[in-house]
């Protein structure tokens, strides 16, 4: 079996510690690789993720995206 090469949403959702919202907001400000698969699902790019999660040297939750927690 090959490796896992996309995330969803869900999962990023667990990885981040946030909801749905703030996941879908990433995704609007191209924050990293995705696409979207017939029928509205979300593949998103492992590689491409864990690169941004890997360059974020701290982590905290602005303003903007505090009520969608």
């Amino acid at each position: 079996m090959s490796e896992k090469r996309c995330y969803t949403v869900a999962e990023v959702q667990e990885i981040l510690g946030v909801g749905r919202q703030a996941v879908v907001s990433l995704l609007k400000k191209k924050e990293f690789s995705w696409v979207k698969l017939t029928g509205g699902a979300y593949c998103i790019s492992k590689g491409s993720f864990d690169r941004w999660l890997d360059g974020q040297e701290n982590y905290s939750v602005s303003e903007d995206y505090k009520d969608l927690l």
